[in-house]
């Protein structure tokens, strides 16, 4: 049983930063790719950044490019999300999940939450104006 465990999330000032953390646990197991999404009131999940686990290679949203920033340390099996410069629009809460079937390359940056088999439990961001 996999387990991913989100943290970081809170109550924030429009303009001020965040640093989700997803931590992985459970029986051993290869990573591929692990990505963020997500979920703001009333709307469906949606893709924010994904990062290839082997070579470090990263995708982002266009709402999120060049503000934020994922991460991983491999060593820990954790992936960072870093958030500047957050808007309103970013409240919603963050999923990360992990892709653990084979991909290589351009490939494991896929968008689609389908390809990823495993979800952690979400954690609440909410940004004021």
């Amino acid at each position: 049983q996999v387990q991913l465990v989100e943290s970081g999330g809170g109550l924030v000032q429009a303009g001020a930063s965040l640093r989700l953390s997803c931590a992985s646990s459970g029986r051993t197991f290869k990573i591929y790719a692990m990505g963020w999404f997500r979920q703001a009131p009333g709307k469906e999940r949606e893709f924010v950044a994904v990062i290839n686990w082997s070579d470090g290679s990263t995708y982002y949203a266009d709402a999120v490019k060049g503000r934020f920033t994922i991460s991983r340390d491999n060593a820990k099996n954790t992936v960072y999300l870093q958030m500047n410069s957050l808007k309103p629009e970013d409240t919603a809460v963050y999923y990360c999940a992990a892709r653990r079937y084979y991909c290589s390359g351009y490939a494991c940056l896929d968008t689609t939450q389908a390809e990823y088999d495993s979800w952690g439990q979400g954690t609440q961001v909410t940004v004021s104006s």
